[in-house]
């Protein structure tokens, strides 16, 4: 299902966010999560002739919502149907050495989570365990239910889900699986109900498919290919806008925002200072205003940090 560019994807803090590139009317930016356009389409408002945006997604779901351009503007906008984690290389396939600001939106887009067919969301039951960004190819959530061990499967509910009753949860999998093999949204909630309470039910659900989803498209590690590419590619006053969504991924911006690096490790030099390629725009983390929570509640649990390119 492919859906208009309008009903895909709300950009979350649009203005914050493209605010916060700062960005050259002449400058070359990235949209690293394109998704429905609405952030690409600001971006390239603010640009003139001279600028360039490169559009990132993997999803061919999304090439329907390339921005209709101008004749004279056309060459602005390049989309690159490719995971984000590559970035570095197709900046060299087309020439670029450096780039002025980088755009991330990091949350899963209304339209996957609206299409049962891609499985995302458990308020489907017949829904096929799929779950990939790029379902032309890859391991789907079902692949993994039905052929990780119980210990694999632990350690990715406890680590991606952060669920305290991993194990039990795994197990039960293990087990549940040599009878019939898990192959809908509907299998998986019948079998992990009986774990979850009542007023943590929901919630609980969310965070065990949150975790099959950050499995399957292999998230963290592309994120953490992304945001070293992203330093190393900005040039002096560039700036890193990303929008993050849970605390594992919010952990790594700030880490690499803070320190220069995804693990948090602070370098000092003689005087105490700490050393790091980037510098916060925002020391305090921005979230969506209540108005713009109220109107798309999928923004509420949104965290937004900026930091810009030191210069040498």
């Amino acid at each position: 299902m492919v859906s208009t560019a309008e009903s895909y994807h709300t950009p979350v803090m649009l203005n914050e966010s493209v605010d916060g590139l700062n960005i050259k009317p002449g400058g070359i930016y990235v949209d690293a999560t394109f998704g429905g356009g609405g952030h690409s389409k600001e971006i390239l408002a603010r640009l003139n002739g001279n600028g360039r945006l490169f559009g990132f997604d993997q999803d061919a779901d999304t090439e329907a919502n390339i921005p209709k351009l101008e004749n004279e503007s056309a060459e602005e906008f390049t989309f690159v149907c490719s995971n984000f984690r590559y970035l570095k290389n197709w900046m060299m396939y087309y020439g670029i050495e450096h780039i002025d600001g980088l755009l991330a939106d990091l949350g899963v887009s209304s339209h996957h989570f609206d299409d049962k067919t891609r499985g995302f969301s458990f308020r489907f039951n017949d829904a096929p365990l799929d779950m990939r960004m790029n379902n032309r190819a890859g391991r789907t959530a079902a692949d993994v239910l039905n052929t990780y061990d119980e210990e694999a499967l632990a350690d990715m509910f406890y680590v991606y889900g952060e669920l305290r009753n991993a194990k039990r949860i795994a197990a039960a999998i293990v087990s549940s699986r040599t009878r019939r093999s898990i192959r809908t949204s509907g299998d998986l909630k019948d079998l992990v109900e009986q774990f979850f309470k009542t007023e943590r039910a929901k919630k609980d659900m969310a965070r065990l498919f949150q975790a099959l989803r950050i499995e399957v498209n292999n998230e963290m590690q592309a994120l953490c290919e992304l945001l070293r590419a992203s330093v190393e590619l900005l040039a002096p006053g560039g700036r890193l806008s990303v929008i993050t969504y849970h605390s594992l991924e919010d952990r790594m911006v700030k880490n690499i925002m803070k320190t220069g690096n995804i693990e948090g490790k602070v370098k000092q030099d003689l005087y105490g200072r700490i050393e790091s390629p980037l510098r916060l725009v925002n020391n305090k983390v921005i979230v969506p205003t209540d108005s713009e929570q109220n109107e798309n509640p999928r923004s509420r649990s949104a965290k937004l940090r900026i930091a810009e390119k030191k210069a040498k």
